[in-house]
């Protein structure tokens, strides 16, 4: 974490590329950071939604997201522009570096041209979170849980949940759901579980019946038509099927929007949630 960057840095040289993100390029403690990695000879990209922003003037190179005005405190879609891009920027270093086959190549750019179409179509399903919330706006906390590519957007549900309905919400390595956190699970806390098909899915269908074994509903993130899913969970969001490095953009959009739902139903404004700004621009 940027916050913690200062104190206990990794090792920082010439050969070291940094890259720092920050929605606003105003952050202070991802502006301090960067400063430190250019003092020890890094080399530091800024990714950042801000053009002419603190940060690209710290950086040696910027991306922008290009997702335009982020009008929500709690950030949405720049959060998935940042995910896209910082995709984008590994393909491309696994690229020069050989790393990558010319049909892995192809096959990530054909995915990454048709995730609008995608991500509308995840939108369209995301429909159903309304409805879903309004059952679930008294629960007591959620567990969010992920594996690989999933676990992001696990950090990413559970944020959200907090951030604009004021609801405890853990964001858990799925693997890790046994050494502890598990006996939060009972009716009143349900487990949030992304799902999608994936190389881990297996052991995603195991954490889900842990938690249905505990009493808790089970909402899962899942690859539509994913029949095995729809058995085991007690309610689905369904996204469409994508590559693995992408599935994480298409899982956080039902999980942004149950937040929102619930935040709604808990009669939350949501537009201005209590405690947070825009940008912390402050360590």
């Amino acid at each position: 974490m940027a916050s913690e960057f200062r104190y206990s840095p990794p090792p920082l040289d010439a050969r070291t590329l940094v890259v720092a993100v920050t929605q606003s390029g105003e952050t202070a403690d991802t502006i301090a950071a960067a400063r430190l990695a250019r003092a020890r000879g890094s080399t530091v990209i800024a990714v950042t939604n801000t053009v002419g922003s603190a940060i690209t003037r710290e950086a040696q190179a910027s991306v922008f997201l290009q997702a335009g005005p982020e009008v929500a405190v709690a950030a949405t879609k720049t959060f998935v522009t940042q995910v896209v891009t910082l995709v984008m920027l590994a393909a491309d270093i696994a690229q020069q570096l050989g790393r990558r086959t010319k049909a892995e190549e192809d096959e990530l750019v054909t995915a990454l041209r048709v995730l609008p179409e995608a991500a509308e179509r995840a939108i369209e399903l995301a429909a159903a979170t309304e409805e879903m919330a309004a059952r679930y706006a008294g629960a007591a906390g959620f567990m969010y849980i992920g594996r690989a590519f999933g676990y992001p957007a696990a950090l990413e549900g559970a944020l959200k949940i907090k951030e604009i309905s004021y609801l405890h919400a853990e964001g858990y390595a799925a693997g890790e759901l046994k050494h502890g956190p598990i006996s939060l699970l009972d009716a009143d806390v349900p487990l949030v579980a992304i799902a999608t098909r994936s190389a881990v899915y297996e052991k995603l269908i195991s954490n889900l019946m842990e938690g249905r074994a505990r009493d808790a509903r089970v909402i899962a993130v899942a690859t539509e038509g994913d029949k095995q899913i729809e058995r085991l969970a007690t309610d689905v969001c369904w996204v469409p099927d994508t590559l693995d490095p992408l599935s994480t953009i298409l899982a956080v959009i039902p999980l942004q929007l149950f937040a929102y739902h619930v935040a709604v139903a808990r009669g939350r404004d949501v537009d201005q949630p209590r405690n947070l700004a825009k940008s912390v621009t402050v360590e």
